[in-house]
């Protein structure tokens, strides 16, 4: 029986390397997607590979670009000859204060965060009815409710949102399609942040950031063992959603 392969888009860095590891220990093989990241794409290809000979390759593409989907996905298929899972992690994030907001921002945090996937899904559809697979895409708590000083972000995932209910509907009964939404799972300290990170966990339940882990283990879950699952978006944040 051969190895399921999946396609995680953002592979190459952060929570993408977490679930990209957590699949790969599973047993799944990996085509990891990057944008910039050649050297960490390839170094984590390596890492795999030695653990398990040609389990795992890199491929380049920029989501912005209308016709990377297609073109993605087709190289996949040539190198591993099947698709059995897609994992949207890719996301483009940064602010968009309303006053400022330009519309080439706004389509560029459409075009990665909601319409790749989107085209992703289109890209695989046939290789993942063939093999009674699954999608899995990342949005976000700020689906939900805005993020100060993102809309445009926000708007973007709260989209993503609704292309998985629709990807669910459309794909159904053969390819199941669900979300997980991240709370604060891993903190930059290089970047300007809209909260802090002792708002964020005043504002949290379980009195802590979450970790990328978190996130693998309910991409795993929803992937491998949801079998009667989908159309949902799962929240992992610690119960932030529960302040409103």
């Amino acid at each position: 029986m051969s190895t399921p392969v999946v396609l995680v888009t953002g592979a190459a860095r952060r929570v993408g390397t977490t679930i990209t590891r957590h699949l790969h220990t599973a047993g799944y093989d990996i085509a990891v997607h990057y944008y910039r990241s050649a050297s960490e794409a390839e170094a984590l290809c390596a890492e795999l590979s030695a653990i398990r000979p040609n389990s795992a390759r890199a491929f380049a593409a920029d989501l912005d670009d209308p016709s990377a989907p297609a073109a993605l996905v087709n190289e996949v298929l040539d190198v591993f000859g099947r698709l059995d899972g897609l994992v949207n992690n890719a996301s483009s994030f940064f602010p968009t204060p309303m006053a400022e907001a330009t519309v080439a921002q706004w389509d560029a945090l459409m075009a990665v965060n909601a319409r790749a996937p989107f085209f992703l899904a289109q890209a695989a559809a046939a290789s993942l009815r063939c093999q009674a697979g699954a999608i899995v895409n990342i949005v976000d708590i700020y689906a939900e409710r805005p993020l100060p000083r993102y809309p445009a972000y926000s708007a973007s995932k709260a989209a993503l949102r609704m292309v998985t209910a629709a990807l669910a509907d459309a794909l159904a009964p053969e390819v199941r399609v669900n979300a997980v939404a991240p709370g604060t799972v891993l903190w930059s300290d290089n970047v300007i942040k809209a909260e802090s990170v002792e708002q964020v966990v005043s504002g949290t339940r379980l009195g802590r950031v979450g970790r990328p882990e978190d996130v693998a283990a309910a991409v795993l879950f929803l992937l491998r063992d949801a079998h009667y699952t989908t159309g949902v978006v799962l929240p992992v944040d610690g119960g932030r959603l529960l302040h409103t």
